[in-house]
């Protein structure tokens, strides 16, 4: 019995040829797409805004500000807690922005070791 294949479907090399120049071109896509999220800066607040952290599309903390209020030498463990925070406010928007952008080149795949 020989199996076929739906109408429109090939088994030849051009098919093939199509499916590799496809996959190089969602390739160049993604790695365009990932330049243009490791230019860009995101930024986490914690403490309703009293520590803000800035962070590149490649994860670097770039900058930290700090109101002057939240700087209490009595309480350094709540400084500390509100820049970890900040930080990991600043990842969630990394990570976010990179799902979504990646996910709109290869079609929400998710491929593996992606995000």
């Amino acid at each position: 019995m020989k199996a076929r294949l739906p109408q429109g479907v090939s088994a030849g090399p051009s098919n093939m040829n199509q499916m590799i120049k496809q996959a190089q071109k969602m390739q160049e896509d993604m790695a365009r797409v990932q330049d243009e999220l490791d230019a860009r800066e995101y930024a986490g607040t914690s403490g309703g805004g009293m520590v803000e952290v800035a962070m590149t599309g490649k994860k670097e903390v770039v900058r930290v500000t700090l109101k002057p209020e939240v700087v209490d030498p009595d309480d350094i463990e709540m400084l500390e807690d509100l820049v970890a925070a900040a930080v990991n406010d600043a990842l969630r928007a990394v990570e976010e922005d990179a799902r979504q952008s990646l996910g709109a080149v290869t079609g929400g795949m998710g491929a593996p070791g992606m995000f």
